[in-house]
């Protein structure tokens, strides 16, 4: 169960960035997190009520607060990356990033490391870098543009490895609480937003993608919080970290953008390394 969640986690994560981006490219990323995180926090807030009900005691309070230090470090390294570096590059980075924090600590906490686990995290991470290489020619990326992604991926690992660790009984209240302590930040930002801008790139904004990014988003962690407490912290998290090629495949079906052969062959090592991680 552990393993069909955090690929349920794969797959909204890589809708969530489809969405997001496409938000992103009419009013900005900022506008679109402004709006998002309000909007996750309302649906995980509903999922954790009346879905997976759960108890919420001081160690969850302190990891929703925790997760959403590092969540929100992680966006905002993870967005100046990818202002700087050439995208093909720095976006597989964070995803690699992500797998192997919760991982070392999964080996640290005592979980067994089977040669099947091994052979499925050396393809998650054949397939992250194949699914994410762009056709043409690239530019180099620079080392600010690496320290960028690179913090960005360790910050989103020990940002999935504090969601991982939450209480069995606590339900998807870390992930929960970790969205509102976000929202009240970028409520904040918001207010600067509209103080400096007015109302203008408000009038037209793109709603359905903000929300529905948020929402899928949002979903994405507590499913991954539940995965964690369901099955191995190192597995889930390397199949959460195939989310790249889900964002790859929607492009491709749904907005017609254009795939290469390598491209699928990283789609292919993708569905490997899931069947290797799930045996």
């Amino acid at each position: 169960m552990g393993a069909l969640l955090a690929l349920i986690s794969s797959i909204a994560w890589g809708s969530a960035d489809v969405a997001g981006g496409l938000g992103a490219r009419r009013v900005g990323s900022v506008r679109i997190i402004a709006v998002n995180y309000p909007a996750g926090a309302i649906i995980l807030t509903v999922f954790a009520l009346f879905v997976v009900p759960g108890t919420i005691d001081r160690e969850v309070i302190l990891l929703s607060m925790v997760t959403a230090i590092l969540g929100t470090i992680g966006m905002i390294l993870l967005y100046a990356a990818l202002a700087v570096g050439p995208m093909g590059i720095v976006s597989p980075l964070p995803a690699i990033g992500g797998a192997a924090v919760p991982v070392i600590v999964g080996v640290i906490r005592g979980e067994p490391l089977t040669l099947l686990f091994a052979l499925g995290a050396v393809l998650a991470l054949i397939a992250v870098v194949l699914v994410s290489r762009e056709s043409g020619p690239h530019a180099r990326i620079t080392p600010r543009a690496l320290l960028l992604s690179a913090g960005a991926g360790i910050a989103i690992g020990f940002f999935l490895t504090a969601l991982g660790i939450a209480p069995e009984g606590s339900g998807v209240w870390a992930a929960t609480l970790s969205r509102w302590w976000s929202t009240l930040g970028m409520i904040v930002v918001t207010l600067i937003l509209l103080s400096r801008g007015g109302l203008a790139k408000w009038r037209q904004y793109p709603w359905a993608f903000a929300i529905g990014a948020g929402a899928l988003d949002a979903l994405a962690n507590g499913f991954f919080q539940l995965a964690a407490q369901g099955g191995e912290l190192a597995v889930v998290a390397v199949i959460g970290s195939l989310y790249p090629a889900t964002t790859l495949l929607i492009a491709h079906f749904l907005l017609k953008e254009r795939m290469t052969r390598v491209q699928w062959a990283g789609v292919l090592v993708a569905l490997g390394a899931v069947v290797a991680l799930t045996v």
